[in-house]
């Protein structure tokens, strides 16, 4: 009798650390990629505005807009140069980031931009994740 009584605390201690590890996992955060066109020299602007919403991986494109800026560009106080600012952020950040952004938009001089983003469906790798989602400790890879 004292051999299944042993064996019956054990089976219940069991259930309860994998209760107790279950309870820990977290459902990880999702993530978007935010593409940002503004101004070529507007750039390092938005850049520091992205730093301060755990943006742990951003690239920039440059390129040329498309209008037409001989006749109307002089008016307006915009610029054919572009910046494309590519970003992943969490997407509970998205609304946050595009509301300072709109922000931003009609307190800069001459401040006009597109900000959108693109769902990431999928990601090989625990550590790039823990990357992109600003969760490393310490050292990468």
């Amino acid at each position: 009798m004292d051999i299944n009584n042993n064996a019956a605390v054990k089976a219940v201690k069991n259930l309860k650390n994998k209760k107790n590890k279950s309870e820990n996992l977290n459902a990880p955060d999702k993530l978007k990629v935010l593409f940002t066109i503004v101004d070529r020299t507007k750039t390092q602007f938005y850049l520091d505005v992205l730093e301060g919403y755990e943006v742990n991986f951003q690239t920039v494109l440059y390129g040329k807009g498309t209008a037409d800026f001989t006749n109307y560009g002089k008016y307006l106080g915009a610029s054919p140069d572009k910046a494309i600012i590519i970003s992943i952020v969490k997407e509970n950040k998205v609304k946050e980031i595009l509301n300072n952004y709109e922000d931003k938009y009609f307190k800069t001089k001459n401040g006009s931009g597109v900000g959108f983003t693109v769902k990431v469906s999928s990601l090989i790798g625990v550590k790039l994740y823990q990357f992109l989602s600003n969760q490393v400790d310490g050292g990468i890879f």
